[in-house]
């Protein structure tokens, strides 16, 4: 066999090689976007408390200092010669100077300067995951229903969010399967990193997020469920939905004022509890919160290798 007709043979492998590669990636493509998987979004808020006034400490004519009415060294000179040293009003006086100046030693050697007290105070950042069997559609549509109705723009209205979406949990254990609890606690200027990483989580997992209202953004798009196929006569007709998931995964994340402590999930009185504490918190100590769910589109599905693979954290229960 001549080296001409070999390097022939080889092109043309070659050639059939890369063929198949290409149609391999394509089919995969297609099958990834037949495995699309639709996702429901609610919620908003901020983690920019109100700023509060800060009363600098003043310098007095005498050189001390005093804070918002505090007694400056100067107000204590005219009474030192009112009844001695040894008068009783004398020595309350220094027991006060005594305990003020401890407590400014404790503020300095803990890093606690006088500015610090309220700008960056610790708050909680919170997950809830409740993984539920399929046939609670009642409660899909109960989330739909909140996202297209609720103000998330208010405090008020993002509380109702949380309280109406955990009591909605809250009324239907029987269809409880899956369960995950997380809280944290964090400094302010931290703690919205971690609130936006665990959203961001969440919001991955969504090839596309069909129904959301996020700080009063509503946006709805009507997922296609049916979709148009030959038959065998070259005629259209239609192809009917897919069978219904075997799971819902409904997820809850708020950043609130405080320290919130929730349970290790691992039983549905573990999971009723997280959810009583979440549902509730009140409107002065919600900063933001944020519900997904998945599936969200009608015909969507969540089968239990989507569980395993996609929500490795909860337990069954």
């Amino acid at each position: 066999m001549s080296k001409k007709l070999l390097s022939n043979i080889k092109g043309i492998l070659k050639s059939f090689f890369v063929i198949g590669l290409v149609l391999t990636l394509v089919f995969s493509q297609a099958d990834a976007a037949m495995a699309a998987r639709s996702g429901g979004r609610m919620g908003g808020g901020s983690f920019r408390m109100p700023s509060r006034t800060y009363t600098s400490p003043t310098r007095t004519p005498g050189g001390g200092y005093y804070r918002g009415g505090g007694f400056g060294f100067p107000f204590l000179i005219p009474f030192f010669g009112f009844g001695g040293f040894g008068s009783l009003f004398t020595i309350l006086i220094f027991i006060a100077i005594a305990n003020f100046l401890v407590s400014s030693f404790r503020r300095a050697s803990s890093g606690d300067e006088f500015e610090n007290y309220s700008d960056n105070p610790t708050v909680s950042v919170a997950r809830v995951q409740v993984g539920l069997l399929a046939e609670a559609r009642s409660l899909q549509t109960d989330l739909d229903r909140i996202a297209e109705n609720a103000d998330t723009g208010s405090a008020v209205g993002r509380v109702q969010v949380l309280q109406e979406t955990t009591l909605s949990l809250l009324r239907h254990p029987e269809y409880w399967s899956y369960g995950a609890a997380q809280s944290e606690q964090a400094r302010l200027d931290s703690a919205e990193a971690k609130f936006n990483q665990y959203a961001l989580s969440e919001r991955s997992k969504f090839s596309e997020e069909t129904l959301s209202n996020y700080n009063n953004q509503l946006i709805s798009k009507d997922a296609q469920t049916s979709l148009p196929v030959s038959d065998t006569n070259g005629e259209l007709v239609t192809q009917q939905p897919e069978a219904p998931g075997e799971y819902i995964v409904v997820t809850i994340i708020v950043g609130t004022q405080g320290k919130l402590i929730l349970p290790a999930i691992n039983s549905t009185e573990d999971l009723r509890r997280a959810l009583s504490q979440m549902g509730a918190i009140s409107s002065e100590q919600l900063l933001a919160v944020e519900v997904l769910w998945t599936p969200q589109a009608s015909g969507d599905t969540l089968t239990a290798d989507d569980m395993i693979a996609e929500y490795p954290d909860v337990k069954l229960i």
